[in-house]
């Protein structure tokens, strides 16, 4: 069993099992039919996945290899807010007439900033520092903007990434002030992992840690069923992570730069509703 299908499924036990449902409270999300999302839920989960030993992404069902990191490269390589730079239709229940999301997610990570060295965003910022000032414990993104938060369609969930080099190894902690559990947890532990091992390539670095922090992580009330069969499945064997060694310029890495070697998740026919 790969260490990703173990954390998950000790994630959601723990939450099935000691969680604290919302059902006595008024909540925003909805279901299509108007009925409120409740969720059950657990505050402070905080997992480790070592990026040297396996690559993190669940076996007992299939994570889309390929639409996370077009989804990642949308936001990180792109900068962009907008669904029609997009290939995925993830986005499209936020996205307006034009198809923006607003000052959200892409937008926020692109915007410019000055400092001593000159004028950058915040992702050159850290490909400037984890090659000029690895020693540095500033290395970080953060996308909650609160001045334009009126101006997001939706509330960044996954909003800082902190970057750490020990010797020859780049380490990162993601922050997530939200996490559903199912339709989201892997897709983002795939999606982060795959940029640490981005960044840590371009920057002459090793892939490290990857330790994720979830303020809440939630199962909404409709996919308590699906989570309870997929905890019934053993896990299999983490498959192996490729990437395209010749690229050294972050903006050059492209979805076809990744691939994984004997990935063979279970079959999985459950269609995943989600709460907007």
């Amino acid at each position: 069993m790969s260490r990703a299908d173990e954390i998950f499924k000790q994630n959601c036990r723990d939450i099935l099992t000691h969680g604290v449902w919302d059902t006595d409270q008024n909540v925003r999300p909805r279901w299509d039919d108007g009925t409120p999302a409740h969720t059950v839920k657990k505050f402070g989960i905080v997992n480790r996945y070592d990026l040297k030993a396996e690559f993190p992404i669940l076996t007992i069902r299939r994570t889309y290899f390929k639409t996370c990191i077009d989804e990642l490269l949308w936001i990180w390589q792109m900068k962009s807010n907008n669904i029609k730079n997009l290939r995925g239709h993830i986005w499209d229940s936020w996205a307006d007439e034009n198809g923006s999301i607003g000052k959200a997610y892409g937008y926020q990570l692109g915007v410019k900033h000055q400092y001593r060295e000159g004028e950058m965003d915040q992702v050159d910022r850290v490909l400037y520092d984890l090659k000029h000032n690895p020693a540095s414990r500033r290395i970080l993104t953060n996308i909650y903007n609160f001045q334009d938060l009126h101006e997001m369609a939706l509330y960044p969930c996954a909003y800082s990434m902190t970057f750490n080099v020990s010797g020859n190894t780049l380490n990162a902690i993601l922050n997530q002030r939200s996490q559903d559990m199912l339709a989201a947890n892997n897709w983002n532990v795939v999606q982060y992992a795959v940029l640490v091992h981005m960044m840590a390539q371009v920057s002459g670095l090793e892939a490290g840690e990857l330790v994720h922090v979830i303020a809440d992580a939630h199962i909404y009330d409709r996919h308590v069923p699906i989570i309870e069969k997929m905890l019934d499945k053993e896990g299999k064997a983490a498959p192996q992570f490729v990437i395209d060694t010749s690229v050294t310029d972050f903006y050059q890495f492209t979805r076809d730069s990744f691939s994984l070697q004997g990935y063979e998740p279970h079959a999985f026919d459950d269609k995943i509703p989600v709460a907007i």
